[in-house]
């Protein structure tokens, strides 16, 4: 009973949160969900708070939304780093790598798939028709992860048949898809492995990137294992300013080099310059200090076009196409090899 009693006063905290209105909502929720925190953390689980949190903030962003469309003001156009709730760490509300804990509440995976032609690995990796051999696995690795949903999602969209309004039983894996993906928090890799419904072919893993000999450790053995050396397509979903913001301009320079060279196709969703502001504001409101890169960075303005520009350079890649903009305005982009293309035009 106590356990309900505590929880149902959760619930009378973050619906509180809710129901406060206002322009900018999100300067309250730091408040009701350490006072929730508070209340049930002895007595009711982290992930059960986390998850009210979620519920409380979504409830609170889709009010913001609709006060917004009422006035014709903007509420806040980067949702997930001043909506959403802090992760359980002594520091309430920190998230300097985007580890958000409840993030795909707020960015739904179908939202990018809805921008996703089903047939993409198809049409990117035709299969051989000259050959009774079957085709080799397509590898895919998936950056900053966070705790797999849109992992999964992008695994399951693009393993579909073409005519699975037909056969919805029916998968076309091209050559068995195999996904390797990584986070640099282990709690949500933690929680993406609990939950993965296909632990034969999507493989989670701990990793901070920016550490060479870490991902050697990881990427090699998993590459080694399929006798190859890089991955067919890369997933890079909104990652780049956290590492721009953690590494500053040489840290996301070497960063995007360094998934030139690791995959034949990459497909990179920004983020815009205003999501770097609000993530530094959302810092500041913490009482923490600025991000150390942030007031230094060269690197700013139209983010589409300066990525572009760094993973075109040197003809490393070259930008195939760009599949349109999600509701919270992030293009998702696709890039190809030109080493990938040269050996395409030897073999021709």
């Amino acid at each position: 009973m106590k356990s309900v009693k505590s929880l149902s006063l959760a619930v009378r905290h973050l619906n509180g949160a809710c129901e406060l209105g206002g322009n900018r909502p999100e300067e309250r929720k730091e408040e009701y969900i350490a006072s929730a925190e508070q209340n049930t953390v002895c007595k009711v689980s982290k992930e059960t708070v986390t998850s009210l949190a979620c519920a409380a903030m979504a409830a609170l962003l889709s009010s913001a939304s609709v006060q917004s469309a009422e006035t014709g003001e903007d509420p806040d156009p980067e949702v997930e780093d001043d909506f959403l709730p802090p992760t359980f760490h002594p520091d309430p509300g920190a998230a300097p790598f985007g580890n958000f804990p409840c993030y795909y509440r707020f960015h739904p995976p179908a939202a990018r798939l809805n921008l996703l032609p089903r047939a993409l690995l198809r049409s990117l990796f035709p299969a051989p028709t000259s050959s009774c051999l079957p085709a080799p696995p397509l590898l895919a690795l998936d950056v900053g992860c966070n705790s797999g949903e849109l992992s999964i999602a992008l695994y399951r969209h693009l393993s579909l048949q073409e005519n699975d309004s037909v056969n919805m039983g029916s998968l076309h894996i091209p050559g068995d898809l195999r996904f390797l993906c990584f986070d640099i928090d282990s709690a949500l890799i933690e929680r993406a492995e609990k939950y993965n419904p296909f632990p034969g072919s999507v493989f989670y893993k701990v990793l901070d990137v920016m550490d060479s000999s870490a991902r050697l450790a990881v990427l090699q053995p998993f590459l080694n294992g399929f006798g190859r050396s890089t991955f067919d397509i890369g997933f890079c979903m909104s990652v780049t300013m956290w590492i721009h913001l953690n590494h500053g301009d040489k840290g996301l320079v070497e960063f995007l080099d360094w998934l030139a060279s690791l995959c034949n196709y990459l497909l990179v969703e920004p983020q815009p310059w205003k999501c770097y502001r609000s993530a530094a504001r959302r810092l500041r409101r913490l009482g923490r200090n600025d991000f150390d890169h942030f007031r230094h960075l060269t690197i700013s303005g139209d983010m589409d076009k300066r990525i572009t520009g760094i993973l075109t350079a040197g003809g490393a890649m070259e930008l195939v196409r760009c599949f349109g903009s999600t509701s919270w305005d992030r293009s998702i982009l696709l890039f190809k090899s030109k080493s990938l293309k040269l050996a395409e035009n030897e073999e021709l």
